[in-house]
């Protein structure tokens, strides 16, 4: 169980989501193992959620909008009709004026609760948006429109928002991996870096060091591997002190930094990164 400070914090969110009592938050934080998107999800599926909120459920709506958004190779890969494939959500993104190819494509995923390489399914599109129209402060309907209005809003508040950035970050992991493995391939969490550490929301670049494409460098020649969910979590926490002391000097051999992390520090040591950085030379990248 979490520390009493964590389950505050916790209820807090939760309310802001669900405008839900103290109670109702503790009672479904509780049920839901204290998984703040798992309570929510649960919360908005209750009867609790339509009573409170003073209005049906919109799930009907929502899950018309799927089936609209189905094309029939969608239905004919899944029989259920309960899966959006690639090419439906390549026009669904475009829909909605989301930009597929940075960080923005990750918001609309986020929302969708994606969890699939290049798929939407029905039960994380109808849980997703049912839990924002719920929201009486947003104000969205089942329509493109107004799914677009509110995605754009969301797009333009993340710039400095470091805790949505590292929500977002954490499903573009969980939307990179094949069904039922637990690892991203490195070329498509390369491409993901790219997107997510871009300079306008996030950039991964100190006064003397891109470290960005030097991490990428070091990927492309030492990594061999699959990322794993504790290699891509870990990087994100590296960035973040590389932007703080671009010599490294947080770094020491007893930390619990995985061993690629380790095997980084050393390699930019020896390729003079880090003298670089401390001799205060021009930015610091690595060839193509």
């Amino acid at each position: 169980m979490p520390s009493t400070t964590t389950q505050r914090k916790l209820a807090s969110q939760f309310i802001a989501v669900t405008n839900a009592t103290k109670e109702s938050a503790a009672h479904y934080l509780r049920t839901a193992n204290y998984n703040l998107d798992a309570a929510i999800n649960l919360y908005f599926s209750s009867a609790d959620a339509e009573q409170a909120a003073g209005q049906p459920s919109p799930d009907e709506d929502l899950n018309k909008m799927f089936d609209g958004l189905l094309s029939q190779q969608d239905r004919e890969a899944d029989e259920s009709n309960n899966t959006m494939g690639a090419e439906s959500l390549e026009q669904y993104v475009g829909q909605l004026g989301v930009n597929h190819v940075n960080y923005e494509l990750f918001v609309l995923l986020d929302i969708v609760e994606a969890e699939g390489l290049g798929q939407i399914s029905r039960k994380g599109f109808v849980n997703g948006w049912r839990a924002v129209m719920l929201n009486r402060d947003y104000q969205v309907e089942a329509t493109i429109s107004s799914q677009k209005r509110y995605v754009r809003k969301c797009i333009d508040q993340l710039p400095g928002n470091a805790t949505q950035f590292k929500k977002l970050y954490q499903r573009a992991f969980l939307t990179g991996k094949e069904p039922q493995q637990k690892a991203v391939d490195k070329d498509i969490a390369m491409v993901f870096w790219d997107m997510l550490f871009d300079p306008a929301v996030h950039p991964w670049r100190s006064k003397h060091v891109n470290w960005l494409e030097v991490w990428k460098g070091f990927l492309e020649e030492k990594w061999k591997r699959s990322v794993n969910r504790d290699m891509w979590n870990q990087t994100l926490i590296f960035a973040g002190k590389t932007m703080e002391d671009e010599t490294l000097g947080f770094w020491n051999e007893d930390q619990a930094w995985p061993s690629v992390i380790d095997d980084f520090v050393a390699w930019c040591r020896e390729t003079n990164v880090v003298a670089a950085a401390k001799g205060g030379a021009e930015t610091m990248e690595v060839d193509e």
